[in-house]
């Protein structure tokens, strides 16, 4: 008995043990509150964009109480360097909430606030505004669950559905992925020479998704180390799922993961 008992106990830590090099697992669900969403368009080729990378990285906020995201534009790539981390589709959506605040250009540094264009004097009243975010009340419920894999892979799971029947129609679902502690060295174009830093930078970007006809989301993401062939540091990294009106640019509500350790 004695023995069966060591022998029981030697395979349940087995067991355990390799249930942890299978997989690792996390989750986060949003709440009654509206968390929002800030949103920071930059560039390496833009001189006065260092200053508001740093003023994004050093937001050291939970995430239940804001979420932030840098979106990379391309628009001064020709200037002499070209962001790694640009894309013309990140472009593309600074236009369109520029369409939405009725603004007739765009530029960097830009922060935007749960869709709507965030100013200096705003950025100093920041706690007083997430303070007021907590008494809004959702009006969309986001679940995000990743599985880190033995093999370095992510599978992402995405649900999102529609408090209001009435913002069904008009609701947009994206999903963000997105990289901390990115380092580059510019030698070229308005910031050569300098070493830049950056978090919260948005690597890959889905949607716009719309809910079905019961109101509801639901959508699985493989995210593997060289996704696109790019390298990718998931101890680094977290997703971001949101849901927008489409006819406005307002953010229902907002939801972060950090990606567990394998």
């Amino acid at each position: 008995m004695h023995f069966l008992t060591k022998a029981f106990f030697a395979l349940s830590l087995l067991n355990i043990a390799t249930q942890s090099a299978i997989a690792a697992e996390c989750s986060a669900k949003s709440g009654a509150s509206t968390v929002p969403l800030l949103e920071l368009y930059t560039s390496e080729g833009c001189s006065s964009c260092p200053p508001a990378d740093k003023w994004l990285s050093n937001l050291r906020t939970d995430s239940n109480q804001l979420i932030p995201l840098a979106f990379h534009v391309d628009y001064w790539d020709y200037i002499g360097w070209k962001d790694k981390f640009s894309t013309a589709e990140y472009t593309a959506r600074q236009r369109k909430l520029a369409a939405f605040n009725r603004a007739g250009f765009v530029y960097t540094p830009q922060f935007v606030m749960n869709g709507r264009d965030f100013k200096g004097a705003d950025r100093s009243n920041l706690s007083g505004i997430v303070e007021s975010s907590k008494k809004l009340a959702s009006r969309a419920n986001l679940s995000l669950n990743a599985i880190t894999q033995a093999n370095g892979e992510i599978t992402l799971k995405v649900d999102a559905e529609a408090v209001k029947p009435s913002d069904i129609k008009h609701s947009d679902v994206f999903v963000a992925i997105y990289e901390n502690k990115l380092v580059s060295k510019v030698n070229a174009g308005e910031n050569s020479g300098r070493e830049l830093k950056h978090d919260y930078v948005v690597r890959e970007f889905f949607g716009a998704y719309q809910m079905n006809s019961q109101n509801a989301f639901t959508k699985n993401f493989t995210l593997k180390p060289d996704l696109k062939n790019k390298a990718y540091n998931f101890e680094n990294m977290g997703a971001v799922v949101f849901v927008q009106n489409n006819q406005n640019g307002e953010i229902l509500q907002s939801l972060a993961l950090k990606f567990c350790d394998s």
